[in-house]
């Protein structure tokens, strides 16, 4: 049997959490789907939940980590900035 070292860290802003697991795959999943709907429902956790971490996320980070754009005829969308794609690839 191997043993395994698991745990949860959080990485805060102005006593905020930023970044978690959690955050970090809803992120990934943005990054996969381009919509924060399909991420949110990919990861089983509600739209708004979604939102509201993608939000302070953006609030928090120096330049926003998620572009949205809204519906309309062709739908609308989301996709992460270059600023999360080089600062976290």
């Amino acid at each position: 049997m191997q043993n395994v070292v698991d745990g949860r860290f959080w990485i805060s802003k102005s006593h905020h959490n930023f970044l978690g697991k959690g955050r970090i795959e809803l992120l990934k999943q943005v990054g996969v789907s381009g919509s924060i709907a399909k991420a949110a429902k990919e990861m089983k956790m509600s739209y708004k939940a979604a939102w509201d971490a993608i939000d302070a996320m953006n609030n928090l980070a120096d330049q926003p980590l998620v572009e949205t754009s809204k519906g309309g005829k062709g739908g609308g969308g989301a996709q992460l900035t270059l600023c999360i794609i080089y600062r976290f690839a």
